[in-house]
């Protein structure tokens, strides 16, 4: 895999490539910049550069164009070129070295190429003092043949978008199966660039009549890589047919999954919302594992809450494919909350994917709350202008109390309708009631008598129901 990641302790210097296409604003075109930045910091290098150019498309051989190729070599040290060099003499020099007298008469400078063998090494380049980069990073899907170019091109090591994610998938993979599927994952990616050794890599045939060469070195290496694919596939089924028993057992629960963007916010608000040690990092892709916890206060019956992986833009299809299960959360849940980053400029895009990837695994007729997440960033005329453009949605920080309180309150009333007072009687003999009353509904007010105590509850009118039937059937 990539040799930077050798040592995880070294920062190595990283320059961002981009190609902005007619189809993109400037405002996505620095928007896919930034966010390219952050999933190159997270995967542990630090960016020191950018070189960026407009396009019609992609250069088929080296995605930028000349000019651009050779200011990005210049960064890095490279000669510029992406193809080998060819070791050649001049042939009139040799001619006359033959002959003896190569050095009876001055010499005019020879043309570009056609003076001595040159190595095809790297060759310092201008630098502005700064480190010089040794990883490229492309923020587009490259092809082998792109990739092995730009490396000649560059002297660095070549990642794109996808192979960063890829990468950061490998690093925040924590459960058996999360790491199962992101292997999976690498090594769909690997399999199509692995690269020929080069002559005399071929196996012979062997046995009677045996001919010609037999499976090169990387057709073995692809063979073993299909073989890898398909144990690691069928481990993957196995814990698969787990998780559906256990999803089976809480099958009759009531369940909301927390969907949307990578670093929305979601785990976060699965703490606010749920009291467990959810991590809870400022990095993209932080959270890979499903995690399933009940809401707090606990509600009768309990309603559980999952906190899924995140959306990106440009996500590699094998990890579409791969992380599938971890979606299934979302396509089994009774109500989707959409997680958005108030503060992000692009977030209509990054809603986007989101919608596209739901839609994509057949979630995204489910009933739905959109959450306009960090709040506290945004000042009240833009709290004002997005909520007359997003009516039905709610406006909260998952750092403050109150607004979490308020989303639970519309949690419980989805599944219970919407919250009544009343008042319920429980006898001292029965007691033990109060504290099922205090978990399942919100106490506004309490009195005693010489029978019992008198709570004042507020809460959604089955549960009110609920309640007070258990008290009744007690009591009986």
């Amino acid at each position: 895999m990539t040799s930077f990641l050798k040592n995880p302790d070294d920062r190595p210097a990283a320059v961002l490539v981009s190609v902005q296409l007619p189809h993109v604003s400037d405002e996505e075109h620095e928007g896919d910049l930034a966010e390219l930045e952050r999933l190159v910091t997270t995967l542990g290098l630090e960016v020191v550069g950018e070189v960026s150019q407009r396009r019609h498309n992609l250069h088929a051989g080296t995605v930028l164009g000349e000019g651009k190729l050779k200011e990005l070599a210049d960064i890095t040290g490279g000669s510029g070129r992406p193809q080998p060099i060819i070791k050649r003499k001049n042939k009139l020099r040799e001619r006359r070295e033959k002959e003896g007298r190569a050095d009876l008469t001055p010499q005019p400078p020879l043309p570009p190429g056609e003076g001595e063998e040159e190595d095809g090494e790297n060759v310092e380049g201008s630098s502005d003092g700064g480190r010089k980069p040794t990883v490229v990073i492309v923020d587009h899907e490259l092809t082998p043949s792109q990739s092995r170019n730009l490396e000649r091109a560059t002297g660095a090591e070549v990642l794109d978008r996808s192979m960063v994610i890829v990468e950061i998938f490998h690093r925040h993979a924590k459960s058996r199966q999360a790491k199962l599927e992101v292997e999976v994952a690498r090594l769909m990616y690997v399999a199509p660039r692995l690269r020929e050794a080069g002559a005399g890599a071929d196996r012979q045939r062997g046995g009677i009549g045996g001919k010609g060469a037999g499976e090169s070195a990387v057709e073995l290496d692809r063979r073993r890589i299909r073989d890898r694919i398909a144990e690691l596939k069928a481990e993957i089924e196995q814990i698969e047919a787990e998780q559906k028993t256990r999803r089976s057992a809480r099958k009759e629960a009531r369940r909301v999954a927390l969907v949307g963007y990578t670093n929305a916010g979601k785990s976060s608000l699965m703490r606010a919302l749920t009291g467990s040690a959810v991590l809870v990092e400022d990095k993209l892709f932080a959270t890979l594992d499903t995690t399933v916890r009940s809401l707090k206060p606990e509600t009768e019956p309990r309603i559980l809450v999952s906190d899924t992986v995140g959306f990106i833009k440009k996500l590699p299809h094998e990890l579409v494919a791969s992380f599938r299960s971890t979606l299934d959360e979302a396509l089994e849940a009774s109500l989707l909350l959409y997680v958005v980053d108030s503060s992000d400029p692009t977030f209509r895009s990054q809603l986007d994917v989101t919608h596209e990837v739901l839609g994509d695994i057949g979630a995204g007729g489910a009933p739905s709350l959109l959450l306009f997440n960090k709040r506290d960033r945004l000042d009240d005329v833009e709290v004002r202008r997005l909520a007359r453009e997003y009516p039905d949605a709610v406006f909260l920080s998952a750092r403050e109390p109150k607004d979490v309180a308020l989303l639970r309150d519309r949690i419980v009333a989805f599944f219970d309708g919407d919250l009544v007072e009343h008042e319920i009687f429980v006898p001292y003999t029965k007691q033990a009631l109060v504290a099922r009353i205090y978990e399942g509904a919100t106490v506004v007010g309490e009195r005693f008598d010489e029978e019992g105590t008198h709570l004042a509850i507020r809460a959604p009118q089955k549960v009110v129901d609920r309640l007070s039937r258990s008290v009744t059937e007690t009591a009986s």
